[in-house]
């Protein structure tokens, strides 16, 4: 089982190039149950490392392009009369998924972006007082361009903390780029096997649940959530749903890289992807020029590691 991430990584290689710690952190994000959201400008190959995955993991794959116009209808269905049998029968919408894109969502009215919230959090989607349970496994991976773009808002921090990790694939290094031109992207997908189903995924998920953490590492895990709530430096720390982000990645690092138990280096590894867009800084580190990725490396230094080993 512990070397299935690696065969995952080497499908999805085939159509992402030079990008392996985005797809190893959206891996890490998937087995730990968790959502992505992928910042970044269009085009640099969000939608096709979500089809990829779909594909790798024989998940079903639906996507949405975020406007101002999509209803909460057009995501969690809505009652429509038939004339036939004289009833109202329901039409699901597009959530009912294993992997749902959502495109673009900072572009969308808060209205929607609150439908989604729910079933994000909930697993289960509402309408007109009747629950319906979602395709198991579900993930939401999103992708919005900078705030700032023409028609975009920001994302309210109530639903960016439900994003269990938050990346940025960036441009591709020269390299890369050329791979890119002389390759075909709609032949490149066909050519994605699958190497595990739902079923498996589901298994694999509930192995890192489970996979062993030291006492000390949740106090390490604590430590470091605290040093983020520091008015003195933030405005805005890690949250209690985002520590349990933390080590839920740091789980799913550790089974990626072949091991039953967890490590601090684990920890480390995912702080950065999940800490980053839900801790603030205030005004006055603004102000003197410094960066969150500098205050968290301080917040990582500042902290005794724990001598945890196997």
């Amino acid at each position: 089982m512990y070397d299935i991430p690696e065969k995952i990584t080497s499908e999805i290689r085939k159509v992402i190039h030079g990008k392996d710690e985005v797809i190893r952190m959206t891996l890490c994000a998937i087995l730990a149950g968790g959502h992505v959201l992928l910042e970044d400008i269009p085009g640099v190959g969000k939608t096709t490392l979500a089809v990829a995955f779909s594909r790798a993991l024989s998940l079903s794959y639906r996507r949405v392009q975020f406007t101002p116009d999509v209803l909460p209808s057009d995501l969690l269905g809505f009652k429509l009369y038939d004339k036939a049998s004289g009833e109202f029968r329901f039409q699901e919408g597009s959530i009912y998924t294993n992997l749902f894109l959502a495109d673009e969502i900072n572009r969308t009215s808060p209205k929607t972006q609150s439908a989604l919230l729910e079933v994000m959090e909930e697993r289960h989607a509402t309408v007109e007082g009747e629950t319906r349970e979602l395709p198991k496994p579900f993930f939401v991976l999103a992708t919005q361009n900078p705030f700032g773009s023409s028609g975009t808002q920001k994302l309210p921090e109530s639903q960016l903390d439900r994003f269990m990790i938050c990346l940025s694939m960036g441009y591709p290094a020269f390299h890369d780029a050329v791979s890119i031109l002389k390759g075909d992207s709609s032949v490149d997908l066909q050519s994605v096997q699958p190497v595990i189903g739902a079923e498996e995924l589901i298994a694999m998920q509930a192995v890192v649940h489970d996979l062993y953490a030291d006492d000390q590492l949740f106090e390490y895990v604590v430590q470091l959530s605290e040093q983020t709530r520091v008015p003195e430096f933030f405005s805005l720390g890690l949250s209690p749903r985002g520590s349990i982000a933390l080590i839920r990645m740091a789980r799913a690092r550790a089974f990626c890289c072949g091991r039953n138990y967890v490590l601090p280096e684990d920890i480390h590894d995912v702080f950065y992807a999940v800490a980053g867009h839900r801790v603030h800084l205030n005004a006055r580190m603004k102000a003197e020029g410094v960066t969150l990725p500098d205050m968290l490396w301080r917040v990582l230094h500042q902290v005794s590691i724990p001598k945890v080993g196997a």
